[in-house]
Parts: C-alpha cells; sequence; structure tokens
C-alpha cells in the first residue's frame, strides 16, 4: 500500500462509522452531571475554581467579600505579590522593558537589584542559541502548517542534545528552564520562516540573535526583514509578553504543567504537553478567531459607528447566523473574570498609542463599541452565571496585526512568554515533591454479563 499523505488524511466512510459508534457510546446525560455533583472544567457554574493545590507564583482576583458574601470586582493580577499593573507602570516610567525584570521575579519571588538584573539578563543572552546545524537538521525538516506544534516538536528534539535531559534535580531544571526561555524565539521565529519558505514560497530569511536586545526586541529583529522597529512597537509588544508570562496555576496550560512534573518526567515532555494545551482555541489561539472575527464585523457592517447596526450584528454572531455560526462572540467572557480582565485593561491603555501610530484608529473605536455593547448582547441572550467583559485576548491579536506579526505566530508569541510562567510551576511542583496528581473519575457504565461471539447480534 502507498501510505502517502492523503492516506493519513483520508476520512473514509468506514472511519464516519465507527467515529458514530464511539459517540454514542461515549455521550453522557448532562444530568448526571448535576447528580453527582461534577464539577466540569474543574469549576462551578459561578466559574469558581476547585482547590486543587497551593501556589506562591502568581495571584488572580475576581471576587470580593462584601456584608459577608463574594460579589464581583474588578479582576487583578499579582506576580509574588506584586501587582502587575506597578510592575508594568514603573517599567514604562523607567523607560524599560519589563519581562526580563518579571521573569526573574517569578522564578527566584524576588525584585532584582539592577545589578542581579544585569547578570540575568547576560544569562539569557548566553542561552539565546541553538545547537549547532539545529535549524537545517530539525527546523527546516518537514516544516509544519502549525507553529505550535512546530514549536513542540522542536522541544521535544532538545532532549536529545542534552546530556542530563532526565535529571529532575531543581538546579538541572533551571537550567534547562533558562535555556527554553532564551530559545523559545527563535524556534518559534526560525520555524515560521521554513513554513514560510518551503510552503509560501517566499524567500527564506534567518537572522542569527543579536546581542544586547531584550526578549521584545529580540522577537521583531529575527522575523522583520529589514530588522528594524520602533521603541513603541518593541515596548507594546514586551508589555504583551508580560501580560502573557504567568495567571495562576490553574489556568489550562500550568495545570497542565503542574500534572505532568508531578509524574517526575524531563523537563521537555512537561513543556512539551504545555504547549500542546496553549495551543487550543478555547486557550492560547482565541486571539487569531477574535481578530477573524473583526475581519468579518467589517466587512458586514456598514457604519462601524452605529451603536444599532454593530449591536444587530452582534446578535447575529451569538445566534449562530453570521461569522463561523458557533454561537460565541470571541474575546469576550473569561473562566474566572466577570467584571473586567486587568490584563485587557492594561493593555488597552497602551493600544491608543499603537493605534495612532498606525493610523488604525477607526478599528480602535470598533473594537471599544464592541467591547461596550457584546455583554449586554450576551446577558440579553443567554442565561447568565456571573457577568462577561472583554479578556486579554480582545486587544492582543489587535496589537500583534498592528505590529504586522504573522497570524501564524500570535499563538507561539504567548508560548514565548507563558514558558515562563510554565518554568516557575515546574519548579514549584518539583520542590514541594508532592504525590503524582490523580483527580477521580466515576464510573456510570452498568457491568454486562461476557457474550461469546457466536451469540452476538
Amino acid at each position: 500500500m502507498d501510505l502517502g499523505k492523503s492516506v493519513y488524511s483520508e476520512i473514509t466512510p468506514e472511519i464516519v462509522e465507527l467515529s458514530q459508534l464511539s459517540e454514542e457510546a461515549d455521550k453522557i446525560e448532562n444530568e448526571l452531571f448535576l447528580k453527582y455533583d461534577v464539577k466540569r472544567g474543574l469549576r462551578d457554574l459561578n466559574g469558581k475554581g476547585v482547590l486543587t493545590g497551593l501556589t506562591r507564583i502568581s495571584e488572580i482576583i475576581a471576587k470580593k467579600v462584601v456584608d459577608g458574601k463574594e460579589v464581583p470586582a474588578d479582576g487583578e493580577i499579582y506576580f509574588r505579590g506584586y501587582d502587575v499593573k506597578d510592575l508594568i507602570r514603573v517599567a514604562e516610567e523607567e523607560h524599560r522593558f519589563a519581562f526580563e525584570e518579571c521573569a526573574y521575579l517569578l522564578l527566584f519571588d524576588k525584585l532584582p537589584t539592577g545589578k542581579e538584573l544585569l547578570r540575568f539578563e547576560k544569562l539569557l543572552e548566553f542561552y539565546r542559541a541553538l545547537p549547532t546545524s539545529f535549524v537545517r537538521d530539525v527546523i527546516m525538516k518537514a516544516p509544519s502548517r502549525d507553529m505550535m506544534n512546530t514549536l513542540a516538536r522542536s522541544v521535544l528534539t532538545m532532549y536529545s542534545y542534552d546530556e542530563m535531559a532526565d535529571d529532575v534535580s531543581l538546579p538541572n531544571v533551571l537550567r534547562q528552564s533558562l535555556q527554553l526561555i532564551s530559545m523559545f524565539p527563535l524556534l518559534s521565529i526560525y520555524g515560521y520562516q521554513a513554513y514560510n519558505h518551503y510552503h509560501e514560497g517566499n524567500s527564506l530569511i534567518i537572522h542569527p540573535p543579536k546581542e544586547e536586545l531584550s526578549t521584545a526586541e529580540t522577537i521583531l529583529y529575527l522575523l522583520r526583514p529589514d530588522s528594524q522597529y520602533t521603541e513603541l512597537e518593541a515596548k507594546l509588544l514586551d508589555i504583551c509578553l508580560v501580560l502573557h508570562m504567568e495567571h495562576g496555576g490553574g489556568n489550562n496550560s500550568s495545570f497542565t504543567t503542574h500534572v505532568v512534573s508531578s509524574s517526575m518526567t524531563d523537563t521537555y515532555s512537561v513543556i512539551a504537553a504545555a504547549i500542546g494545551s496553549l495551543k487550543g482555541p478555547r486557550h492560547g489561539g482565541a486571539n487569531i478567531k477574535v481578530v477573524h472575527m473583526f475581519d468579518d464585523i467589517e466587512e458586514h457592517v456598514k457604519d462601524w459607528k452605529n451603536e444599532d447596526e454593530v449591536k444587530a450584528y452582534l446578535k447575529k454572531i451569538l445566534n449562530k447566523e453570521a461569522f463561523d455560526k458557533a454561537g460565541l462572540i470571541y474575546g469576550i467572557g473569561h473562566a474566572i473574570y466577570s467584571k473586567s480582565d486587568p490584563r485587557a485593561v492594561i493593555l488597552k491603555s497602551f493600544v491608543e498609542k499603537l493605534a495612532a501610530e498606525k493610523g488604525r484608529e477607526d478599528e480602535l473605536a470598533l473594537y471599544e463599541l464592541v467591547e461596550k455593547l457584546a455583554p449586554e448582547v450576551i446577558s440579553g441572550e443567554r442565561t447568565m452565571y456571573k457577568g462577561v467583559s472583554a479578556n486579554v485576548d480582545f486587544y492582543s491579536g489587535f496589537v500583534y496585526r498592528m505590529l504586522d506579526l504573522p497570524e501564524e505566530l500570535y499563538p507561539t508569541i504567548f508560548a514565548m512568554a507563558r514558558i515562563v510562567g510554565w518554568s516557575a510551576h515546574r519548579m514549584e511542583e518539583l520542590a514541594n515533591n508532592g504525590k503524582i496528581i490523580r483527580p477521580a473519575y466515576m464510573a456510570i457504565e452498568p457491568r454486562k454479563e461476557y457474550v461469546r461471539m457466536d451469540d452476538r447480534t
């Protein structure tokens, strides 16, 4: 048999029939989840997560206690006890980048002195290199259309280049983590350049990293053919990286990091699993959906400033009559936040400057109008257990588009930031030497007597 690509990709009638059989076998009635008080998604109907662990790394606040009752509150994020708004604000006031300082804080639970930060930045710079011929032998071979899969493959391949790959002692895991934090921009962007050349037929451009650049500057330097960028572009990308680098231990990919680390497997397997989690459109791939949704709105709404016209189209999207017919207004709502997502609030405060520099004020006004109207539309059409507001994905895709970053890289930019949080959570899991994480599932299938082959119908 000729096992070409088409054979691996083909869905035959037999597969369709078997998949229907599998779906019927696996379907569980919603009433049973309520009957047994199962917290689907490890959350209750109000979005409150089941407590499965403790962490010192970051804290997310979405509610406050008033008169003994929990009520929605403006969202807040703290990195090791420090308000992220303050970390970004002070870096902005002092005209410096924040990502490296926040990475140091998350990993070591202290704000670095000037000397400590410089030493840390030099260490990241030292590790910002790939093994000899890695680009040629790994990244250029079988380039994928999906950059997250390319990144995961590269991370798993790094195992083969590490003589201490299976050593889970904290010094070794820290060394591996720092290397991956430094390498992620190279692995991601070189993977994209290979795809852009071999799949899209464009010129192959591989810039070696330049010394004394921040992580945000390195991303723009490596990606752009002429390596040019403005200070505002680099600063706004730096803010995006900070806002994406950590979000509590309960988010899907960080929880994956804890789960897989608890089995005592190697760092590369753990991070590849986290990448697989982040890739999903319900997690790190959501901002692509947002920009595509706005493309659709801009095409079908004649007057972007007309509230009634915009609201009517949002209702069509919600009622599965427009855009992708999924019934979702992307970028609105979050598993934890209800009143506001602090990351969206912080990012929005800087977006106006970039929109003015790029001449995109009209688009920004449309984003702001949808942000205002969408919660009204959703609450009017759906049963609400908690409030909804714009999340970080609502504005991040717009920022990336204004920066002329290719959509294929949107999720990997998230990963370039979140690798810091994953590293911190892996270190925390190993430092506490806890049990392997194994939650319970209740079996509801009835017992059956075995039927011999000749007696089956």
